[in-house]
């Protein structure tokens, strides 16, 4: 991100970093499986052919607190005839047209799609069993303006294992805690186009990863689903992970007309030439894409209300730019998944077994326990799309960037020959050190063996291509485009490196049309 700041630095006014959606889910483990419910079943005495009737009950009761609810706060309750339509407009005009400022909004009640329980007869065994299926039940919405979050919204689903999703918005977050302390700010929907001390406001936003997430979650359960706690006649604790995460880097920009002479060209650089390599690299992956033969890699580039957008997918999380309220640069990284990542920890319930269990790496789970973790990757994936971002502009003549490698040098008293980046075997050793895979952890000699040169099976032959391809690393530090990583056999690119190679890689691409319009 720092060459990204340093190229545009005087058009910004600075960057805000944190979390944008989260969407908490409240499961209730005994419950939300069949051997788990058949055991709860088992243990409260209450039969098969009694279900249906048991599991109505705890519905109803649950729709006469959400009217009880309602009704004390004085608010309407709204049924909504389609799930696709957005809920959150809805709460937004009827607060507007009420003038409601703190509390209990409205309830909407949508039937929704869920994942629930059904008992049916077994052909088979002529017995009755407990089956769990794709149905659809009713949704009550809470939409909230909330003293501490602004505004948020809780999805109670009113059947059995009555999951709960509580929504809420960091930069929503932000804004009420940037009013409690008096510092002045612009807000436009969910983004926050200008704030007047910005480091005070970043402060802020990191404070909201030291949240204790489950004791505020429970406390909201408490508030708007109060029959949870006497529902059961065992007691039923919610296990709270975070379903969906929103990261987003909001880069503020002088003014719509800074953030409009450079976003088109950003456009372009991410879509042609981000590969899926670098999509895996940007998303803390290994760039190899042979690793992900069963995922699904992919960029895309739409039109929407709130700005053009180019989204980068690995499998279910993704990586996204759009410009924002026109002034507002946003990257954002969005993790559905988090088992493709990795997490530092103890292997869960080794500390029961051995206390001084040693940590290793881990995959990353849903639970809030690693909602601090996943922050860290991303804000390196944003981070890194910034820096890869920054490579995008450049004034200076392509003539003069790469006149420098088209010199002989000395390096350690010893020749080096000039580079000749436009030669086959000159053009093809630069493309396999900036190859995306390599960004990362950067590459050895045994990496670019088997791209540059065919395998060989024979030792001799092997150790002739291994020794020229030291002399072509050679040749690359000489002239400033690697570097060595300290201790290691790996080398990276340098920043003028990049530089370069990102120039040379846009020459390439470009046509005869487009180069002279450009020197014109």
């Amino acid at each position: 991100m720092r060459s990204f700041l340093h190229v545009y630095g005087s058009e910004i006014k600075g960057v805000l970093s944190g979390w944008d959606r989260v969407r908490f889910r409240g499961t209730l483990r005994w419950l939300a499986n069949l051997d788990g419910l058949g055991t709860y079943l088992w243990s409260t005495k209450v039969l098969l052919k009694d279900f249906r009737g048991w599991a109505q009950s705890l519905t109803e009761r649950v729709r006469e607190a959400t009217e009880a609810l309602a009704k004390a706060a004085g608010r309407p309750i709204h049924y909504v005839a389609s799930s696709q339509q957005r809920k959150e407009d809805l709460a937004r005009d009827i607060a507007a047209a009420d003038g409601v400022r703190e509390g209990l909004i409205c309830v909407l009640t949508c039937v929704e799609p869920c994942r629930t329980f059904r008992v049916g007869p077994n052909a088979q065994t002529n017995r009755l069993e407990l089956r769990v299926l794709d149905g659809k039940c009713l949704h009550h919405y809470f939409y909230l303006q909330h003293p501490r979050f602004g505004l948020m919204h809780l999805r109670l689903q009113t059947w059995l294992p009555f999951t709960i999703h509580v929504c809420l918005n960091g930069r929503s977050w932000l804004a009420q805690q940037l009013q409690q302390k008096g510092i002045a700010y612009e807000q436009r929907e969910n983004c926050l186009v200008d704030v007047a001390d910005l480091r005070r406001a970043q402060q802020l936003l990191e404070g909201q990863l030291r949240t204790c997430w489950d004791r505020l979650l429970d406390g909201l359960v408490q508030q708007w689903h109060p029959t949870h706690a006497n529902l059961f006649t065992l007691p039923q604790d919610y296990y709270w992970s975070a379903d969906e995460t929103e990261w987003a880097s909001d880069v503020l920009f002088r003014s719509p007309q800074s953030l409009a002479t450079i976003y088109p060209r950003l456009v372009r650089h991410a879509i042609t030439s981000f590969g899926c390599g670098d999509v895996l690299r940007f998303l803390g992956r290994r760039g190899s894409v042979a690793q992900f033969r069963a995922g699904r890699v992919h960029t895309s580039w739409a039109t929407r209300h709130e700005g053009t957008r180019v989204k980068h997918q690995l499998n279910r999380n993704s990586l996204k730019m759009y410009d924002k309220q026109a002034s507002v640069l946003r990257v954002e990284t969005t993790i559905n998944d988090p088992r493709d990542m990795k997490v530092y920890r103890t292997q869960e319930n080794a500390k029961k077994k051995a206390p001084t269990s040693s940590k290793t790496w881990q995959r990353l789970r849903k639970g809030v326990a690693d909602l601090h973790r996943r922050a860290e990757i991303s804000q390196a994936s944003n981070e890194r799309y910034l820096e890869a971002l920054a490579s995008v502009e450049h004034a200076e003549p392509l003539d003069q960037t790469v006149s420098a490698l088209c010199r002989p040098v000395t390096w350690h008293r010893r020749p080096v020959r000039a580079l000749r980046p436009f030669e086959s075997d000159d053009a093809r050793l630069l493309a396999a050190v900036s190859r995306g895979e390599f960004a990362i952890n950067g590459f050895r000699n045994r990496d670019l063996r088997p791209i540059l040169q065919e395998e060989s099976n024979d030792p001799a032959e092997t150790k002739r291509q291994a020794a020229r391809i030291t002399r072509q690393l050679r040749m690359l530090r000489a002239h400033g485009v690697i570097q060595k990583v300290p201790k290691t056999h790996r080398y990276v690119l340098t920043d003028d490196g990049r530089r370069i190679l990102t120039a040379l890689q846009a020459a390439k691409q470009a046509n005869t049309q487009q180069l002279t319009q450009l020197a014109a």
